[in-house]
């Protein structure tokens, strides 16, 4: 008698298609992130966003924006005054040191414009690759994908990648999404992961993903107390884009 063929999952590039399709009927409706009015403003909210939520962000921006109105404001801004309109963001010095930082540096390098590349973008003090390209998708329809707790959580769950490094993550879901929608699948990951896939208790059971999460990470109770799911084994497909 045959043994029994071996089964394999499909190719990450194969469930991609059908995940970002779920996500965008679940999620067809704007984003909404940080509020802003203008480029300046997205960035500094998005430096704020480091370690606190957006709706903390966004009860603390009106009087930030209020006071400080061009990077020429943010450079001059008395430290101390500065420190007093962002400490509930927490780490309020080293972010309000960032931001005076970040306000020369676009005073003296770009004319007091927040500049719409990605490189140039990251070179400013207290900016990464996450926050430039938050800036990018939203303030400047670029496309760019963002990586943050829940993108990252997500990926590995879904097993897209088995990365931690936020910028390996980036470069994994540059190469299985297609570019237009990099700005787009990013916010719909974040709502699902804000929404269903939570880091310690995911409702895995009632997902819309579950025919096409391995669920990799997840920790379910058994008979003989706790499991991890474990990565399944890849496909030669899947270790070239890993």
């Amino acid at each position: 008698m045959d043994p029994t063929p071996r089964t394999t999952r499909p190719r990450a590039k194969d469930r991609v298609g059908p995940v970002l399709d779920l996500l965008a009927g679940l999620y067809p409706g704007a984003f909404a992130g940080l509020d802003h009015a203008n480029p300046l403003q997205l960035l500094v909210a998005t430096i704020l966003s480091a370690q606190c939520t957006d709706r903390r962000v966004n009860q603390v921006t009106p009087a930030l924006f209020a006071r400080y109105k061009t990077a020429k404001d943010l450079a001059e801004a008395d430290p101390a005054e500065l420190e007093g309109f962002v400490k509930s963001t927490g780490f309020y010095r080293n972010k309000a040191r960032n931001i005076r930082a970040c306000g020369r540096q676009l005073v003296e390098r770009f004319g007091g414009e927040v500049p719409r590349t990605l490189d140039d973008l990251a070179s400013l003090p207290g900016v990464g690759r996450k926050t430039a390209n938050v800036v990018l998708g939203d303030a400047f329809d670029t496309p760019g994908i963002t990586v943050d707790t829940h993108v990252g959580r997500l990926s590995r769950r879904l097993g897209w990648t088995r990365h931690r490094n936020p910028v390996k993550v980036e470069r994994v879901l540059m190469r299985l999404i297609p570019q237009p929608d990099w700005t787009t699948a990013s916010h719909r990951i974040i709502l699902h992961g804000r929404a269903v896939c939570h880091a310690r208790k995911p409702a895995c059971g009632g997902c819309a993903l579950r025919a096409y999460c391995p669920q990799v990470g997840v920790v379910r109770k058994t008979k003989t107390g706790p499991q991890m799911t474990q990565t399944p084994a890849q496909s030669r497909s899947d270790r070239e884009i890993d």
